[in-house]
């Protein structure tokens, strides 16, 4: 029996090449994702690694917690504790290290590594061992600075050259003292990072005589855990903290490995869709592999073989065709790999270099999942072979499913069906994230449900193309009774395609729906022409509202203070407005009460009014950040949305008990309205500063908008893979129908029907079964799309269900050309069989 299913997997190339390039597509994806995301991990984690070398031990300031009403304040890293710290026994040397958020333009003024990525720092002495130059002197005063040679690589920057940045204030323009090398993680993952002297650094950053860390380094002989030992000892412990190097390297890589689970869950989801597909079009392919040569399982029944026997025939053939997927996968998945890794680069995320990690691990769960998926697949249709009586096999009596077993499939297809629908439709009625696992298992149910319903399904659909097939003549028609001669193969077939277009469509309903709800959030919140804030999300200085005030046209401004405190025991955000303007500046649903915020009366969104059951006309004691209680009373309760929301204030009763004021955003409205010539104008005021961004509603529709459709065109790509195996699905099915149906093509050629004709026939029948397939996925993503929205509409007051229309026609248009496509090979084989040697065939 073993030398039999090795025969019977040798004995059909062409059908062993197409299930093993489904199962190597899904094992490729997945062992590609584990080998980027490893590499990719290794890189950063090493990298990171190289930034603590020179560090022995970082003396870090104690975090405070809040106690009682008042806010804690960081404890502050003095000149005195960093001399004290290079006294300590065992310790070599120390330096202070400042950080803090630098904007660096490019030479047409942009900003350089996406705002968050920016970051400035200062350089030790003359010679800094973390920073090695590669040209250049270290800098002196705020005429000079270092830059990073990523950085100036990108840019064009060299020694000598004049560069515009903001440090939290006005433009700077220094010039380039040097250029050094650097392990920093923001700057392998594209940003920049711009080196100052101490003291201006210190200066820059609001930390004059300050450190945010001081590192120390052992002298030789000494281990990290003596010097750390003798740090605690010399050290005050309650306001500061020390960790070795080495800890801090492994809490680095213990964030990366964090970072990168959830863009290897990701991927693996999507790698897992793909295997999913594979599994319909490898139990497709075996179950007619097993139809195939049902007489000779029937022989080898009647001259002694078992039904265990011959199932296990069947799975030793899986075994096979499992373990050449497996290892071409692992070979494909490492390419996919290193693709991945370059593709990154081409996108402008760059990533430190490294070798690609192909581990052990990766090995094994490349070979174990291309095994165990196509055993899994053949197992059912083996077992089914194996349950018929040999004298029925030869007469060929079994060929049709009988009654009994249809009524049974379509019966356990309906159950699914509507236990899915009904625990899609109780989900939407969930509030957030409470109803995302339920809606998620109701998802898995119905699809399940379709696949099983499909065949009984695929008659109807299938008849209504009928009018449309009969203008091609004899083809159409014979097109048409081809599709549903066999519904479970064409269920099986159509079912590939059908969950990668559910998929799409329902993201694309989801990103559209977003959009506009977006779009309507931002029109309808804000009535300011512009928000002024940082490009990194950091505060802005309050002088940037006193700049734009005076600035000509601006007739109304506003800042959007956060400040802590204590209500009822509980930390709170305040947020410090104008309170004479923000009425104009907003546009808030008002649920009770007036909009008024000035002296001790103050507006709360919904949400804050509900945890601590406030109404109009409520009284609550506030403690601020510099202890002192105060009575406000709710003037009124807003509907809060997520671009606004929170307690609301006067930022003249809120000022006096700051320490250092600040705001998030400043609006502002002018006297010609939203323009180019406008935005241009405040810009010029703020002194071009790279720092900053002016953003009008659309400009901030836009860019929530990114990240969707980022996601979105990233989802389409790996979803691609999905629809490429569900391509090879379509053509695996139709060329082994094209064998099966050998005779009875040679007798439609004997009796008149041309090579073009049958060709005709074939690409008809792909293109029905594909359009089915696209019809079955559109409408089980728009079901899909507009249930995840009304679980998001909970959240998301304005959201609003769109339907693409113009994109759902573009994916049935493409599921027709898929099913074109994947007919060609096999109606160029259907018109070339001789057709006597065909009519003579079996």
């Amino acid at each position: 029996m073993f030398r039999t299913a090795l025969r019977n997997v040798l004995a059909h190339k062409a059908r062993l090449l197409m299930t093993v390039l489904a199962v190597m597509l899904g094992v490729a994806f997945v062992s590609g994702t584990l080998v980027f995301t490893n590499s990719l991990s290794t890189a950063l984690q090493n990298s990171s690694a190289k930034g603590f070398d020179q560090v022995d031990v970082a003396v870090r300031p104690e975090g405070r917690e809040d106690t009682g009403d008042t806010i804690g304040k960081t404890p502050e890293l003095t000149q005195a504790l960093l001399d004290r710290s290079a006294r300590v026994p065992g310790a070599a040397s120390a330096f202070g290290v400042v950080r803090g958020f630098t904007a660096l333009a490019d030479k047409d003024g942009k900003l350089i590594g996406g705002g968050f990525q920016s970051e400035g720092g200062n350089y030790w002495g003359t010679k800094d061992p973390r920073y090695p130059l590669v040209s250049g002197h270290a800098p002196s005063g705020k005429g000079e600075v270092l830059i990073d040679s990523e950085t100036a690589k990108r840019a064009g920057y060299k020694v000598g050259d004049r560069v515009r940045m903001s440090v939290d204030g006005p433009v700077l323009t220094p010039t380039v003292a040097g250029i050094f090398t650097t392990d920093d993680g923001n700057v392998a993952a594209g940003g920049s990072l711009t080196l100052f002297d101490t003291a201006t650094a210190q200066q820059l950053f609001g930390k004059p005589g300050t450190y945010d860390e001081i590192d120390v380094t052992a002298a030789a002989g000494t281990s990290q855990t003596a010097l750390k030992a003798a740090l605690d000892r010399a050290l005050p412990r309650d306001t500061v903290e020390t960790t070795t190097g080495q800890q801090l390297a492994d809490d680095q890589a213990e964030i990366i490995a964090s970072s990168m689970s959830g863009m290897k869950q990701g991927l693996l989801v999507f790698a897992g869709i793909a295997l999913f597909v594979g599994t319909f079009i490898i139990a497709n392919t075996f179950t007619m592999l097993v139809a195939q040569r049902t007489k000779e399982l029937a022989l080898l029944r009647a001259v002694g073989a078992s039904r265990r026997q011959v199932t296990r025939s069947v799975l030793v053939e899986a075994f096979v065709v499992g373990a050449v997927a497996g290892v071409a996968g692992l070979v494909a998945g490492i390419g996919i790999g290193a693709g991945l890794k370059a593709l990154m680069g081409t996108l402008g995320a760059t990533v430190p270099d490294g070798p690609l990690v192909v581990s052990p691990g990766t090995v094994a769960t490349a070979l174990v999942v291309g095994v165990v998926v196509t055993m899994l697949a053949a197992w059912l249709p083996g077992r089914r072979a194996a349950k018929i009586p040999p004298v029925a096999a030869m007469s060929s009596v079994h060929a049709k499913a009988t009654t009994k077993s249809l009524v049974l499939r379509n019966t356990i297809g309906a159950l699914f069906s509507a236990a899915g629908v009904a625990v899609v439709l109780a989900a939407t009625t969930m509030q957030g994230s409470d109803g995302q696992a339920p809606m998620g298992f109701g998802a898995v149910l119905l699809i399940i449900g379709v696949f099983v319903l499909t065949p009984l399904l695929s008659r109807p659909l299938i008849a209504a193309a009928a009018p449309v097939l009969r203008a091609f003549g004899v083809s159409g028609r014979l097109a048409r009774q081809n599709s549903v001669r066999n519904p479970r193969r064409t269920a099986a077939t159509a079912s590939a395609l059908m969950i990668g277009l559910t998929l799409i469509t329902g993201m694309t309903v989801m990103a559209g729906s977003l959009q506009t709800s977006i779009d309507k959030m931002a029109s309808a919140a804000i009535r300011a022409d512009y928000v002024v804030s940082m490009a990194n999300g950091n505060e802005l200085s309050p002088d940037v509202e006193r700049t734009l005030k005076k600035t000509d046209g601006v007739t109304l401004t506003s800042p959007l203070r956060n400040a802590p405190s204590r209500i009822d025991g509980q930390t709170e955000y305040l947020t410090g407005v104008n309170g004479a303007a923000i009425g104009e500046l907003t546009d808030l649903t008002v649920e009770e009460g007036s909009f008024t915020v000035g002296g001790d009366r103050v507006v709360v969104d919904d949400e804050t009014a509900k945890a601590h059951d406030w109404s109009a006309g409520s009284h609550f004691t506030v403690h601020y950040e510099d202890g002192k209680a105060q009575q406000l009373t709710v003037a009124g309760v807003y509907q809060g949305n997520d671009m606004i929301h929170g307690i609301m204030l006067d930022t003249a009763r809120l000022a006096p008990h700051q320490r250092d004021a600040a705001d998030m955003q400043v609006m502002v409205k002018t006297a010609d309205g939203a323009s180019g010539a406008v935005k241009d104008r405040l810009e010029k005021a703020l002194g071009a500063n790279p720092a900053i961004k002016v953003q009008d509603k659309k400009d901030i529709s836009n860019e929530i908008a990114k990240m969707f459709t980022l996601m979105l065109n990233m989802l389409y790509g790996l979803l691609a893979m999905a629809v490429i195996v569900a391509v090879l699905g379509v053509i695996n099915t139709l060329a082994m129908s094209v064998f099966e149906r050998s005779q009875e093509i040679g007798m439609l050629r004997a009796i008149g029907l041309e090579r073009t004709g049958i060709k005709r026939m074939v690409r008809l029948e792909s293109l029905v079964i594909s359009l089915f397939g696209g019809v079955l996925g559109i409408g089980l993503g728009v079901f899909f799309g507009w249930a995840a929205g009304e679980l998001l509409g909970t959240r998301m007051p304005t959201y609003e269900l769109v339907l693409p229309w113009g994109r759902m026609a573009v994916f049935l248009l493409l599921a027709g050309v898929v099913g074109v496509l994947a007919a060609l090979w096999p109606a160029r084989r259907a018109a070339r069989l001789n057709m006597l040697q065909a009519i003579k065939s079996e």
